[in-house]
């Protein structure tokens, strides 16, 4: 379903995020204060228009309120970014997401009403750093601060055999959502569908039991 988004502040992030949007199918406003930013995007948006988001009244110009849903990635100034969200929420935007560069600051924008906070920095290091500590872990995903969907590449250990033999549940309380094989994705996986080295298993499960999975696979 198409949707239409506001997305305030055109740095690397911002940018990433409307071209990732517009892409996807959805209507994309972009906005920023930098004329050289929004003509950056002009291209690559449904809209692109230089203004002031901290000023209500331009904001009630752009139609803010008529959008389900507003991206704050202002980054490098902190009062636009904190003044930014709390006037999208006056003027009854559904929903704000709003981008944080630290905890303080993603503090101070959950207190001004920012429905969901984002932190691309501090999220990208900790996806780079898990991938980086293991030689079989391929990517992740954090659905809970205690719960992770996991990309993980079946060691040489694992090599022909079933999912029942490697009784990773049991063993580990992770369950296997998918296995993928090259191209091919073999959803919900049978307990004698075998697994052969480099495959990717697709799993959720606790930090504790990845951690405990990997150091029992490390290669």
């Amino acid at each position: 379903m198409k949707k239409q988004f506001i997305v305030i502040g055109l740095g690397r992030f911002g940018t990433s995020l409307v071209r990732t949007l517009v892409k996807n199918g959805h209507e994309v406003l972009a906005v920023d204060k930098n004329e050289q930013l929004v003509q950056d995007i002009a291209d690559h948006a449904t809209h692109a228009l230089q203004a002031d988001s901290t000023d209500e009244s331009v904001l009630r110009e752009l139609g803010a309120s008529n959008f389900t849903h507003a991206i704050v990635a202002i980054g490098d100034d902190l009062q636009a970014s904190i003044l930014t969200t709390l006037l999208l929420k006056e003027l009854r935007v559904p929903k704000v997401t709003a981008k944080a560069n630290n905890e303080m600051h993603g503090q101070v924008l959950s207190k001004v009403g920012a429905d969901h906070i984002v932190y691309p920095e501090r999220d990208m290091a900790a996806r780079l750093g898990k991938q980086l500590s293991s030689d079989n872990l391929i990517d992740f995903i954090e659905l809970s601060p205690t719960y992770n969907l996991v990309e993980f590449k079946a060691p040489r250990s694992m090599n022909a055999r079933s999912l029942a033999q490697l009784n990773i549940r049991a063993k580990y309380g992770c369950t296997v959502m998918a296995v993928k094989t090259g191209d091919y994705m073999n959803i919900s996986p049978k307990a004698e569908d075998l697994v052969y080295t480099g495959d990717v298993l697709i799993m959720i499960g606790s930090n504790e039991d990845i951690r405990e999975l990997e150091d029992d696979y490390e290669q």
